[in-house]
């Protein structure tokens, strides 16, 4: 009769095992998968901040460039005055080449500045497009690094056997599914400490 009592339980705890290996299993093949989807888009991200850092950059270069222009053209316009009004003895039409030259650098001056704001205004949008995909690029960071602790977790599960092992690894889950999908929906959570510790 013991043998009989011993073979049930044998056969109920392998049930038990089998049920929560297929759990596992299934878990493992759903956050495998997500997991791979969220790598895909966080290497997109990738490019197109490195996109915006460069067109970045090279709006600064471009602000740069106007800003020598500016001060160039300005410089000439000063020299120009002086040089207007130390002549002696100019004839009117002399003054008028000369009042048309200073003219024409001031307005060159002017455009400058003109054209230079507008590069700024580019630049900036470029660093604040930066800085909305660094936060969904964290996003996605933060799902990877959980739901490998997950898949971890949920391995430890299958050779343990221990139930409260999987409940674990569903808290982790669920902050990494969590995660993943706000950087797909471009959800503004973003948790800094976790950043901050994982860069």
């Amino acid at each position: 009769m013991a043998e009989v009592s011993e073979a049930i339980n044998e056969a109920l705890e392998k049930a038990r095992e089998s049920k929560l290996n297929t759990v596992v299993a299934a878990c493992v093949a759903v956050i495998a998968t997500f997991m791979s989807l969220c790598s895909v888009k966080a290497g997109n991200i990738v490019q197109q901040m490195q996109q915006a850092s460069a067109s970045s950059v090279d709006s600064w270069s471009y602000y740069q460039a106007k800003s020598t222009k500016e001060n160039l053209a300005q410089a000439s316009a000063d020299q120009l005055v002086v040089q207007r009004d130390l002549a002696v003895n100019l004839t009117p039409e002399q003054s008028k080449k000369l009042d048309d030259a200073i003219q024409k650098q001031t307005a060159a001056t002017k455009r400058y500045e003109k054209e230079k704001d507008e590069i700024k205004t580019k630049a900036e949008g470029y660093e604040a497009q930066f800085k909305a995909l660094d936060v969904h690029n964290d996003q996605f960071d933060m799902a990877e690094a959980t739901l490998s602790v997950t898949l971890a977790l949920l391995g430890v599960t299958a050779l343990t056997q221990k139930r409260w092992m999987l409940a674990v690894a569903g808290v982790f889950a669920s902050f990494g599914l969590f995660m993943g999908v706000c950087g797909f929906a471009k959800l503004g959570f973003h948790p800094d400490f976790v950043a901050r510790f994982l860069s």
